[in-house]
Protein backbone atom coordinates (compact mmCIF):
# COMPACT_ATOMS: atom_id res chain seq x y z
CA UNK A 1 0.00 0.00 0.00
CA UNK A 2 2.74 2.48 1.06
CA UNK A 3 4.15 1.55 -2.09
CA UNK A 4 1.52 2.16 -4.28
CA UNK A 5 1.10 5.42 -2.53
CA UNK A 6 4.63 6.44 -3.00
CA UNK A 7 4.29 5.78 -6.75
CA UNK A 8 1.07 7.89 -6.91
CA UNK A 9 2.71 10.72 -5.12
CA UNK A 10 5.69 9.94 -7.79
CA UNK A 11 3.07 10.39 -10.89
CA UNK A 12 1.44 13.29 -9.73
CA UNK A 13 5.24 15.16 -9.27
CA UNK A 14 6.33 13.97 -12.72
CA UNK A 15 3.23 15.80 -14.32
CA UNK A 16 4.41 19.21 -13.41
CA UNK A 17 6.85 21.68 -12.29
CA UNK A 18 5.76 22.22 -9.02
CA UNK A 19 2.82 18.96 -8.68
CA UNK A 20 -0.91 19.85 -7.27
CA UNK A 21 -1.47 17.64 -4.14
CA UNK A 22 -4.84 16.74 -3.30
CA UNK A 23 -4.93 19.59 -0.94
CA UNK A 24 -4.53 21.57 -3.86
CA UNK A 25 -6.71 20.38 -6.23
CA UNK A 26 -9.36 20.46 -3.57
CA UNK A 27 -10.40 24.04 -3.16
CA UNK A 28 -12.60 25.26 -0.37
CA UNK A 29 -15.50 27.71 -1.94
CA UNK A 30 -13.21 30.55 -0.35
CA UNK A 31 -10.54 30.70 -2.48
CA UNK A 32 -13.11 31.50 -5.74
CA UNK A 33 -15.06 33.76 -5.62
CA UNK A 34 -18.77 33.46 -6.16
CA UNK A 35 -21.57 35.85 -5.57
CA UNK A 36 -23.38 33.70 -3.23
CA UNK A 37 -21.66 34.29 -0.26
CA UNK A 38 -21.76 37.59 -0.59
CA UNK A 39 -25.17 38.72 -1.74
CA UNK A 40 -26.34 40.52 1.23
CA UNK A 41 -30.33 40.81 -0.24
CA UNK A 42 -30.91 37.38 0.81
CA UNK A 43 -32.04 37.68 4.23
CA UNK A 44 -30.30 34.17 5.47
CA UNK A 45 -27.21 35.73 4.58
CA UNK A 46 -27.68 38.62 7.03
CA UNK A 47 -26.05 39.12 10.10
CA UNK A 48 -27.90 41.83 11.58
CA UNK A 49 -31.57 42.86 11.45
CA UNK A 50 -33.10 45.66 12.48
CA UNK A 51 -36.17 45.57 14.12
CA UNK A 52 -38.97 47.32 12.32
CA UNK A 53 -42.07 49.21 12.95
CA UNK A 54 -45.41 47.15 13.26
CA UNK A 55 -46.68 47.05 10.00
CA UNK A 56 -49.87 48.94 11.60
CA UNK A 57 -47.43 51.52 12.00
CA UNK A 58 -46.84 53.81 9.71
CA UNK A 59 -43.51 55.97 9.22
CA UNK A 60 -45.88 59.09 9.70
CA UNK A 61 -47.31 57.98 13.00
CA UNK A 62 -43.58 57.98 14.47
CA UNK A 63 -42.91 61.16 12.80
CA UNK A 64 -46.85 62.41 14.46
CA UNK A 65 -45.43 61.50 17.76
CA UNK A 66 -42.36 63.65 17.87
CA UNK A 67 -43.16 66.44 15.57
CA UNK A 68 -41.54 69.85 16.38
CA UNK A 69 -39.45 68.07 19.32
CA UNK A 70 -35.80 68.19 19.11
CA UNK A 71 -33.96 64.00 19.35
CA UNK A 72 -31.90 66.35 22.16
CA UNK A 73 -35.06 67.33 24.02
CA UNK A 74 -36.82 64.03 23.20
CA UNK A 75 -33.88 62.22 24.80
CA UNK A 76 -33.30 64.47 27.95
CA UNK A 77 -37.26 63.21 28.22
CA UNK A 78 -36.72 59.74 27.86
CA UNK A 79 -34.35 59.49 29.99
CA UNK A 80 -35.99 61.36 32.88
CA UNK A 81 -39.01 59.40 32.49
CA UNK A 82 -37.33 55.77 31.59
CA UNK A 83 -36.41 56.12 35.02
CA UNK A 84 -40.27 56.70 36.94
CA UNK A 85 -41.61 54.90 39.31
CA UNK A 86 -44.65 55.54 37.53
CA UNK A 87 -45.47 52.42 34.84
CA UNK A 88 -46.88 53.40 32.80
CA UNK A 89 -44.77 56.63 32.46
CA UNK A 90 -41.62 54.63 32.31
CA UNK A 91 -43.05 52.35 29.59
CA UNK A 92 -44.27 55.26 27.17
CA UNK A 93 -40.49 56.35 27.54
CA UNK A 94 -39.07 53.34 26.66
CA UNK A 95 -41.52 52.80 23.72
CA UNK A 96 -40.31 56.40 22.75
CA UNK A 97 -36.92 55.24 22.91
CA UNK A 98 -37.85 51.99 20.82
CA UNK A 99 -39.80 53.93 18.07
CA UNK A 100 -36.89 56.13 17.52
CA UNK A 101 -34.46 53.32 16.88
CA UNK A 102 -37.19 50.97 14.99
CA UNK A 103 -37.20 53.97 11.98
CA UNK A 104 -35.61 53.15 8.74
CA UNK A 105 -34.23 56.58 8.12
CA UNK A 106 -30.44 56.23 10.03
CA UNK A 107 -31.79 55.61 13.45
CA UNK A 108 -30.37 57.65 16.50
CA UNK A 109 -28.32 54.89 17.96
CA UNK A 110 -25.23 56.79 18.72
CA UNK A 111 -27.26 59.69 20.17
CA UNK A 112 -29.16 58.35 22.24
CA UNK A 113 -26.24 56.02 23.28
CA UNK A 114 -24.74 59.11 24.57
CA UNK A 115 -28.17 59.80 26.60
CA UNK A 116 -26.99 57.52 29.01
CA UNK A 117 -30.06 55.62 28.76
CA UNK A 118 -28.67 52.18 27.76
CA UNK A 119 -27.99 50.86 31.25
CA UNK A 120 -31.76 51.75 31.92
CA UNK A 121 -33.41 49.65 29.10
CA UNK A 122 -30.59 46.84 30.63
CA UNK A 123 -32.21 47.51 33.57
CA UNK A 124 -35.86 47.18 32.58
CA UNK A 125 -35.07 43.77 31.00
CA UNK A 126 -35.32 42.30 35.05
CA UNK A 127 -38.86 43.74 35.15
CA UNK A 128 -40.68 40.37 34.98
CA UNK A 129 -43.67 41.87 36.94
CA UNK A 130 -44.05 44.31 33.61
CA UNK A 131 -43.44 41.73 30.72
CA UNK A 132 -44.94 45.18 28.32
CA UNK A 133 -41.94 47.18 29.86
CA UNK A 134 -39.15 44.19 29.00
CA UNK A 135 -41.02 43.56 25.40
CA UNK A 136 -39.67 47.09 24.36
CA UNK A 137 -36.72 47.52 26.43
CA UNK A 138 -35.74 44.07 24.31
CA UNK A 139 -37.05 45.72 21.17
CA UNK A 140 -34.98 49.18 22.03
CA UNK A 141 -31.81 46.98 22.61
CA UNK A 142 -32.17 44.45 19.81
CA UNK A 143 -32.11 48.12 17.39
CA UNK A 144 -29.13 49.27 19.17
CA UNK A 145 -27.27 45.55 18.52
CA UNK A 146 -28.27 45.84 14.45
CA UNK A 147 -25.88 48.67 14.11
CA UNK A 148 -22.07 49.05 14.11
CA UNK A 149 -19.66 46.91 16.10
CA UNK A 150 -18.95 49.20 18.65
CA UNK A 151 -23.11 50.03 18.72
CA UNK A 152 -23.06 46.17 19.22
CA UNK A 153 -20.44 45.89 21.63
CA UNK A 154 -22.39 48.79 23.90
CA UNK A 155 -25.26 46.55 24.28
CA UNK A 156 -22.89 43.70 25.36
CA UNK A 157 -20.65 45.48 27.70
CA UNK A 158 -23.66 46.79 29.89
CA UNK A 159 -24.12 42.93 30.48
CA UNK A 160 -27.51 42.82 28.62
CA UNK A 161 -26.22 39.31 27.25
CA UNK A 162 -27.02 37.29 30.59
CA UNK A 163 -30.16 38.84 31.06
CA UNK A 164 -31.20 37.70 27.14
CA UNK A 165 -30.28 34.61 27.72
CA UNK A 166 -32.93 34.38 31.22
CA UNK A 167 -35.42 36.05 29.16
CA UNK A 168 -35.35 32.63 26.92
CA UNK A 169 -37.34 31.28 29.46
CA UNK A 170 -39.56 33.69 29.43
CA UNK A 171 -43.46 32.73 29.66
CA UNK A 172 -44.01 35.26 27.86
CA UNK A 173 -43.66 34.24 23.92
CA UNK A 174 -43.13 37.63 22.52
CA UNK A 175 -40.56 38.68 25.16
CA UNK A 176 -38.92 35.30 24.52
CA UNK A 177 -38.86 36.31 20.24
CA UNK A 178 -37.67 39.66 20.86
CA UNK A 179 -34.57 38.04 23.32
CA UNK A 180 -33.89 35.67 20.38
CA UNK A 181 -33.83 38.23 17.92
CA UNK A 182 -31.06 40.30 19.92
CA UNK A 183 -29.19 37.45 20.71
CA UNK A 184 -28.88 36.78 16.86
CA UNK A 185 -27.19 40.57 16.59
CA UNK A 186 -25.38 39.73 18.94
CA UNK A 187 -23.86 36.70 17.66
CA UNK A 188 -23.57 38.11 14.18
CA UNK A 189 -21.15 40.40 15.13
CA UNK A 190 -18.56 38.44 15.24
CA UNK A 191 -16.63 35.38 16.21
CA UNK A 192 -15.80 37.01 19.70
CA UNK A 193 -19.18 37.69 20.45
CA UNK A 194 -20.57 34.68 19.20
CA UNK A 195 -17.96 32.37 21.38
CA UNK A 196 -19.34 35.18 24.66
CA UNK A 197 -22.87 33.94 24.12
CA UNK A 198 -22.24 30.21 23.51
CA UNK A 199 -20.36 30.48 26.84
CA UNK A 200 -22.80 31.49 28.75
CA UNK A 201 -25.27 28.54 27.46
CA UNK A 202 -27.31 30.16 24.31
CA UNK A 203 -27.31 26.55 22.80
CA UNK A 204 -29.71 24.13 24.45
CA UNK A 205 -32.79 26.70 24.74
CA UNK A 206 -32.22 27.86 21.77
CA UNK A 207 -32.64 24.39 19.87
CA UNK A 208 -35.61 23.54 22.35
CA UNK A 209 -37.53 25.74 20.47
CA UNK A 210 -37.17 23.97 17.60
CA UNK A 211 -40.71 21.92 17.47
CA UNK A 212 -44.12 21.97 15.67
CA UNK A 213 -45.82 23.78 18.06
CA UNK A 214 -43.66 27.02 17.77
CA UNK A 215 -44.73 29.91 15.13
CA UNK A 216 -42.94 29.74 11.79
CA UNK A 217 -41.92 33.69 12.42
CA UNK A 218 -40.18 32.83 16.04
CA UNK A 219 -38.92 29.51 14.54
CA UNK A 220 -37.32 31.59 11.44
CA UNK A 221 -35.94 33.62 13.92
CA UNK A 222 -34.89 30.75 15.38
CA UNK A 223 -33.17 29.16 12.39
CA UNK A 224 -31.72 32.82 11.99
CA UNK A 225 -29.27 32.68 15.00
CA UNK A 226 -28.38 29.13 14.27
CA UNK A 227 -27.37 30.33 11.18
CA UNK A 228 -24.55 33.07 12.97
CA UNK A 229 -23.70 30.32 15.03
CA UNK A 230 -22.22 28.50 12.97
CA UNK A 231 -20.98 31.48 10.65
CA UNK A 232 -17.07 32.92 11.01
CA UNK A 233 -14.14 30.56 10.40
CA UNK A 234 -11.53 32.48 12.09
CA UNK A 235 -12.25 31.37 14.45
CA UNK A 236 -14.63 28.73 14.06
CA UNK A 237 -17.25 27.76 16.31
CA UNK A 238 -16.99 25.62 19.35
CA UNK A 239 -17.02 21.89 18.37
CA UNK A 240 -19.36 21.48 21.15
CA UNK A 241 -21.66 24.04 19.56
CA UNK A 242 -21.19 21.99 16.14
CA UNK A 243 -22.01 18.59 17.80
CA UNK A 244 -25.09 20.21 19.53
CA UNK A 245 -27.07 22.05 16.36
CA UNK A 246 -25.56 19.21 13.70
CA UNK A 247 -28.54 17.52 13.47
CA UNK A 248 -31.08 20.32 13.55
CA UNK A 249 -31.48 20.51 9.78
CA UNK A 250 -33.35 16.41 10.18
CA UNK A 251 -35.96 18.59 12.59
CA UNK A 252 -37.00 21.10 10.24
CA UNK A 253 -37.60 19.01 6.82
CA UNK A 254 -41.23 19.21 6.85
CA UNK A 255 -41.36 23.09 7.72
CA UNK A 256 -41.39 26.75 6.04
CA UNK A 257 -39.17 26.52 3.24
CA UNK A 258 -37.62 29.77 4.49
CA UNK A 259 -36.80 28.11 7.63
CA UNK A 260 -35.32 25.26 5.92
CA UNK A 261 -33.09 27.88 3.63
CA UNK A 262 -31.66 29.16 6.63
CA UNK A 263 -31.02 25.76 8.46
CA UNK A 264 -28.99 24.15 5.37
CA UNK A 265 -27.30 27.54 5.02
CA UNK A 266 -26.17 27.18 8.91
CA UNK A 267 -25.02 23.14 7.63
CA UNK A 268 -23.04 24.83 4.44
CA UNK A 269 -21.02 27.06 7.27
CA UNK A 270 -20.19 24.32 9.59
CA UNK A 271 -18.72 22.14 6.63
CA UNK A 272 -16.67 24.90 5.72
CA UNK A 273 -14.60 24.76 8.82
CA UNK A 274 -12.43 21.96 8.32
CA UNK A 275 -12.48 18.00 8.08
CA UNK A 276 -13.21 17.28 11.60
CA UNK A 277 -16.56 19.48 11.36
CA UNK A 278 -17.12 17.50 8.04
CA UNK A 279 -17.13 14.58 9.51
CA UNK A 280 -19.34 15.85 12.37
CA UNK A 281 -21.99 16.69 10.20
CA UNK A 282 -21.91 13.22 8.34
CA UNK A 283 -21.98 11.65 11.63
CA UNK A 284 -25.13 13.48 12.26
CA UNK A 285 -26.73 11.29 9.09
CA UNK A 286 -27.79 14.03 7.33
CA UNK A 287 -26.39 14.07 4.34
CA UNK A 288 -29.21 11.77 2.74
CA UNK A 289 -31.20 14.29 3.72
CA UNK A 290 -29.12 17.16 2.17
CA UNK A 291 -28.91 15.65 -1.24
CA UNK A 292 -32.40 15.61 -2.37
CA UNK A 293 -32.41 19.27 -1.61
CA UNK A 294 -30.39 19.78 -4.99
CA UNK A 295 -33.44 19.50 -6.74
CA UNK A 296 -35.86 20.89 -4.69
CA UNK A 297 -38.70 23.42 -6.15
CA UNK A 298 -37.15 26.34 -4.83
CA UNK A 299 -33.75 27.73 -5.95
CA UNK A 300 -32.89 28.79 -2.76
CA UNK A 301 -33.02 25.55 -1.40
CA UNK A 302 -30.98 24.39 -4.32
CA UNK A 303 -28.64 27.03 -3.65
CA UNK A 304 -27.95 26.82 0.24
CA UNK A 305 -27.81 22.12 -0.54
CA UNK A 306 -25.49 22.91 -3.47
CA UNK A 307 -23.33 24.88 -0.97
CA UNK A 308 -23.57 22.24 1.96
CA UNK A 309 -22.44 19.03 0.26
CA UNK A 310 -19.87 21.24 -2.23
CA UNK A 311 -18.46 22.02 1.55
CA UNK A 312 -18.37 18.54 2.57
CA UNK A 313 -16.52 17.22 -1.17
CA UNK A 314 -13.45 19.56 0.00
CA UNK A 315 -12.63 16.80 2.44
CA UNK A 316 -10.76 13.71 2.37
CA UNK A 317 -11.84 10.80 -0.39
CA UNK A 318 -13.65 8.68 2.36
CA UNK A 319 -16.10 11.99 2.86
CA UNK A 320 -16.62 12.70 -0.62
CA UNK A 321 -17.80 9.05 -0.71
CA UNK A 322 -20.28 9.44 1.33
CA UNK A 323 -21.70 11.84 -0.74
CA UNK A 324 -21.47 10.16 -3.65
CA UNK A 325 -23.26 7.17 -2.05
CA UNK A 326 -26.50 9.10 -2.12
CA UNK A 327 -27.26 8.75 -5.51
CA UNK A 328 -25.51 12.73 -5.73
CA UNK A 329 -24.46 13.20 -8.85
CA UNK A 330 -27.49 12.08 -10.98
CA UNK A 331 -28.81 15.50 -9.65
CA UNK A 332 -26.36 17.05 -12.21
CA UNK A 333 -27.83 17.20 -15.20
CA UNK A 334 -30.54 19.41 -14.18
CA UNK A 335 -27.65 21.68 -12.30
CA UNK A 336 -25.42 22.38 -14.99
CA UNK A 337 -28.12 23.14 -17.34
CA UNK A 338 -29.50 25.37 -14.80
CA UNK A 339 -31.12 28.84 -16.18
CA UNK A 340 -29.29 30.67 -13.32
CA UNK A 341 -25.43 30.30 -14.09
CA UNK A 342 -24.16 30.53 -9.99
CA UNK A 343 -25.76 27.61 -10.43
CA UNK A 344 -23.89 26.18 -12.65
CA UNK A 345 -20.73 27.50 -11.13
CA UNK A 346 -20.96 25.74 -8.36
CA UNK A 347 -22.03 22.70 -9.71
CA UNK A 348 -19.02 22.55 -11.51
CA UNK A 349 -17.14 23.86 -8.81
CA UNK A 350 -18.19 20.69 -6.69
CA UNK A 351 -17.20 18.31 -9.76
CA UNK A 352 -14.20 19.74 -9.59
CA UNK A 353 -13.59 18.51 -6.13
CA UNK A 354 -15.04 14.90 -7.82
CA UNK A 355 -12.42 14.68 -10.10
CA UNK A 356 -9.92 15.15 -7.82
CA UNK A 357 -10.41 12.55 -5.87
CA UNK A 358 -9.61 9.01 -6.64
CA UNK A 359 -9.67 7.09 -9.93
CA UNK A 360 -13.41 5.15 -8.73
CA UNK A 361 -14.62 8.71 -8.09
CA UNK A 362 -13.81 9.97 -11.54
CA UNK A 363 -15.27 7.05 -13.00
CA UNK A 364 -18.53 8.08 -11.05
CA UNK A 365 -18.65 11.18 -13.24
CA UNK A 366 -17.77 9.40 -16.23
CA UNK A 367 -20.70 6.84 -15.97
CA UNK A 368 -22.95 9.45 -14.56
CA UNK A 369 -22.69 11.35 -18.24
CA UNK A 370 -21.57 14.58 -16.72
CA UNK A 371 -18.01 15.30 -18.89
CA UNK A 372 -19.55 16.19 -22.26
CA UNK A 373 -21.58 18.88 -19.75
CA UNK A 374 -18.54 20.36 -18.10
CA UNK A 375 -16.59 20.44 -21.53
CA UNK A 376 -19.87 22.35 -22.86
CA UNK A 377 -19.94 24.69 -19.75
CA UNK A 378 -16.03 25.07 -20.42
CA UNK A 379 -16.35 25.97 -23.98
CA UNK A 380 -20.13 28.20 -23.35
CA UNK A 381 -20.51 29.07 -19.63
CA UNK A 382 -19.44 32.71 -18.15
CA UNK A 383 -15.35 33.10 -17.63
CA UNK A 384 -16.40 32.02 -13.69
CA UNK A 385 -17.64 28.52 -14.65
CA UNK A 386 -14.82 28.44 -17.44
CA UNK A 387 -12.84 28.44 -14.56
CA UNK A 388 -14.20 25.92 -12.64
CA UNK A 389 -14.61 23.93 -15.72
CA UNK A 390 -10.64 24.06 -16.68
CA UNK A 391 -10.08 23.76 -12.51
CA UNK A 392 -12.37 20.39 -13.18
CA UNK A 393 -10.58 19.01 -16.11
CA UNK A 394 -6.78 19.74 -15.16
CA UNK A 395 -7.89 17.77 -12.10
CA UNK A 396 -8.84 14.52 -14.10
CA UNK A 397 -5.57 14.47 -15.73
CA UNK A 398 -4.28 13.94 -12.52
CA UNK A 399 -6.13 11.94 -11.06
CA UNK A 400 -7.45 10.05 -13.63
CA UNK A 401 -6.44 6.74 -15.43
CA UNK A 402 -4.66 7.14 -18.97
CA UNK A 403 -8.35 5.25 -20.80
CA UNK A 404 -9.99 7.77 -18.64
CA UNK A 405 -7.90 10.72 -19.74
CA UNK A 406 -7.85 9.29 -23.08
CA UNK A 407 -12.01 9.58 -23.36
CA UNK A 408 -11.42 13.25 -22.39
CA UNK A 409 -9.75 14.03 -25.70
CA UNK A 410 -12.51 11.95 -27.56
CA UNK A 411 -15.06 14.19 -26.16
CA UNK A 412 -13.05 16.80 -27.88
CA UNK A 413 -11.76 18.83 -24.57
CA UNK A 414 -8.27 19.97 -26.21
CA UNK A 415 -10.08 22.77 -28.44
CA UNK A 416 -12.25 24.82 -25.59
CA UNK A 417 -9.39 24.36 -22.51
CA UNK A 418 -7.08 25.87 -25.30
CA UNK A 419 -9.08 28.72 -25.65
CA UNK A 420 -8.60 29.42 -22.12
CA UNK A 421 -4.38 29.95 -22.88
CA UNK A 422 -5.38 34.07 -24.03
CA UNK A 423 -7.37 34.80 -20.87
CA UNK A 424 -5.66 37.64 -18.62
CA UNK A 425 -6.65 35.35 -15.23
CA UNK A 426 -2.68 33.67 -14.94
CA UNK A 427 -4.05 30.73 -12.28
CA UNK A 428 -6.54 29.51 -15.32
CA UNK A 429 -3.74 30.09 -18.04
CA UNK A 430 -1.20 27.73 -15.60
CA UNK A 431 -4.16 25.12 -14.68
CA UNK A 432 -4.80 24.97 -18.49
CA UNK A 433 -1.23 24.59 -19.07
CA UNK A 434 -1.10 22.16 -16.75
CA UNK A 435 -3.90 19.53 -17.98
CA UNK A 436 -2.14 19.93 -21.59
CA UNK A 437 1.07 18.66 -20.29
CA UNK A 438 -0.40 16.15 -18.49
CA UNK A 439 -2.47 15.03 -21.15
CA UNK A 440 0.84 14.56 -23.50
CA UNK A 441 2.21 12.48 -20.97
CA UNK A 442 -0.70 10.05 -20.52
CA UNK A 443 -0.59 9.91 -23.74
CA UNK A 444 2.62 8.37 -24.17
CA UNK A 445 3.50 7.23 -27.88
CA UNK A 446 0.88 8.66 -28.76
CA UNK A 447 1.33 11.99 -28.11
CA UNK A 448 2.18 13.89 -31.31
CA UNK A 449 -1.70 12.94 -32.03
CA UNK A 450 -2.13 15.04 -29.20
CA UNK A 451 0.14 17.73 -30.59
CA UNK A 452 -1.32 17.92 -33.70
CA UNK A 453 -4.77 18.67 -32.11
CA UNK A 454 -3.50 21.39 -29.89
CA UNK A 455 -1.77 22.58 -33.16
CA UNK A 456 -4.84 22.73 -35.67
CA UNK A 457 -7.18 24.62 -32.67
CA UNK A 458 -4.76 26.86 -32.38
CA UNK A 459 -3.62 26.40 -29.21
CA UNK A 460 0.34 26.24 -30.14
CA UNK A 461 0.32 29.62 -31.24
CA UNK A 462 -0.66 30.66 -27.69
CA UNK A 463 2.03 28.72 -25.89
CA UNK A 464 4.31 29.88 -27.72
CA UNK A 465 2.83 33.55 -27.02
CA UNK A 466 2.98 32.87 -23.23
CA UNK A 467 6.87 31.90 -23.61
CA UNK A 468 6.92 36.06 -23.11
CA UNK A 469 4.42 35.87 -20.26
CA UNK A 470 5.53 38.02 -16.85
CA UNK A 471 4.88 34.89 -14.55
CA UNK A 472 7.99 32.82 -14.32
CA UNK A 473 5.90 29.82 -13.71
CA UNK A 474 3.74 29.74 -16.92
CA UNK A 475 6.78 30.84 -19.14
CA UNK A 476 8.58 27.82 -18.00
CA UNK A 477 5.75 25.64 -18.45
CA UNK A 478 4.79 27.00 -21.70
CA UNK A 479 8.85 26.78 -23.10
CA UNK A 480 8.62 22.97 -21.50
CA UNK A 481 5.65 22.07 -23.43
CA UNK A 482 7.02 23.51 -26.70
CA UNK A 483 10.35 21.94 -26.37
CA UNK A 484 9.46 18.46 -25.48
CA UNK A 485 6.19 18.38 -27.72
CA UNK A 486 6.72 21.10 -30.25
CA UNK A 487 10.44 20.75 -31.38
CA UNK A 488 10.30 18.38 -34.00
CA UNK A 489 11.16 18.50 -37.46
CA UNK A 490 7.58 17.69 -38.62
CA UNK A 491 6.03 20.47 -36.21
CA UNK A 492 8.43 22.91 -37.86
CA UNK A 493 7.60 22.11 -41.02
CA UNK A 494 3.81 22.61 -40.25
CA UNK A 495 4.31 25.94 -38.86
CA UNK A 496 6.60 26.97 -41.80
CA UNK A 497 3.41 25.80 -43.75
CA UNK A 498 0.90 27.91 -42.17
CA UNK A 499 3.13 31.42 -42.52
CA UNK A 500 3.63 30.48 -46.30
CA UNK A 501 -0.45 30.09 -46.52
CA UNK A 502 -0.80 33.22 -44.59
CA UNK A 503 1.29 35.02 -46.76
CA UNK A 504 -0.39 34.16 -50.05
CA UNK A 505 -3.70 34.99 -48.34
CA UNK A 506 -1.96 38.79 -47.83
CA UNK A 507 -0.61 38.76 -51.32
Amino acid sequence: MAENAGLENHRIKSFKNKGRDVETMRRHRNEVTVELRKNKRDEHLLKKRNVPQDESLEDSDVDADFKGVRVSQLFSHSFHNATSDNAVVQLSAVQAARKLLSSDRNPPIDDLIKSGILPILVKCLERDDNPSLQFEAAWALTNIASGTSAQTQAVVKSNAVPLFLRLLHSPHQNVCEQAVWALGNIIGDGPQCRDYVISLGVVKPLLSFINPSIPITFLRNVTWVIVNLCRNKDPPPPMETVQEVRGVCVCVKDLNCCILVDTVWALSYLTDGGNEQIQMVIDSGVVPFLVPLLSHQEVKVQTAALRAVGNIVTGTDEQTQVVLNCDVLSHFPNLLTHPKEKINKEAVWFLSNITAGNQQQVQAVIDAGLIPMIIHQLAKGDFGTQKEAAWAISNLTISGRKDQVEYLVQQNVIPPFCNLLSVKDSQVVQVVLDGLKNILIMAGEEASTIAEIIEECGGLEKIENLQQHENEDIYKLAFEIIDQYFSGDDVSNLKDLHIVQLFILTL
